[in-house]
């Protein structure tokens, strides 16, 4: 686990555990065990919202690993609050994968805060634009990535009735 150095104060939101204190942001490899909770759950919903869990193996692990990939989550002390990952699609698009926010801590921004970090990575790498799928049962998830301004692209992947978005960097954003 790499720590990114970035401690983050909740917006003090009661959740099912209490209330939040710090949190920081860590870059981890998709094998780390801080991965594990966010990929089990992530599972549980797909089965539960499509019938069909199976997607969170839709794409190998290597592909989320240095130098055009990466993965961050969020932690609580040991809890895993949220994660989320991005991979290559092409020289200057990057993909964003497995966004997920833990049930007893969501509506509290930590979505957001890990797209963030996911952009930031994503210019670190180089790329100019991030893209990324949600779809048709994750109301909450089409409603985020509207609110943060990404603009739909329609289904660019292999998911039926997915709704692609993107957003592109200024090109002074990325870095060479």
């Amino acid at each position: 686990m790499t720590d990114t150095g970035g401690v983050y104060r909740s917006r003090g939101e009661a959740v099912r555990s209490g209330r939040l204190g710090d949190v920081k942001l860590a870059r981890v490899r998709l094998a780390d065990p801080e991965v594990a909770p966010l990929l089990a759950d992530l599972s549980r919903e797909y089965e539960e919202r499509y019938g069909d869990g199976d997607s969170v193996h839709d794409v190998e692990a290597d592909a989320f690993d240095p130098p055009d990939g990466g993965f961050i989550v969020l932690l609580d002390g040991a809890n895993t609050v949220a994660g989320g990952g991005i991979r290559r699609l092409g020289e200057a698009t990057c993909e964003v994968k497995r966004m997920w926010t833990n049930p007893g801590y969501r509506r509290a921004g930590h979505a957001s805060t890990v797209l963030a970090a996911l952009e930031e990575l994503a210019r670190e790498l180089g790329y100019r634009h991030v893209r990324l799928e949600t779809g048709y049962a994750q109301p909450e998830a089409l409603a985020l990535y509207r609110r943060l301004g990404y603009r739909e692209i329609g289904n660019y992947g292999i998911y039926d009735r997915a709704t692609g978005f993107e957003r592109s960097f200024p090109s002074g954003d990325a870095a060479p």
